[in-house]
């Protein structure tokens, strides 16, 4: 995860190593998926 904090800086990966945590699904609606996200998990917060 500490690489992928290196190309998506503003979703906080190297704190929570890509667990929902709050500030984690907040990131996601604010900025939006990126193509390492797991669809099945962000399908229950995050409208397509």
């Amino acid at each position: 995860m500490r690489e992928w904090d290196k190309v998506y800086p503003n979703y906080g990966f190297i704190q929570h190593k890509g667990y929902g945590t709050q500030r984690h699904i907040q990131a996601i609606k604010e900025y939006g998926l990126t193509p390492i996200h797991r669809k099945t998990f962000t399908k229950k917060f995050v409208v397509n």
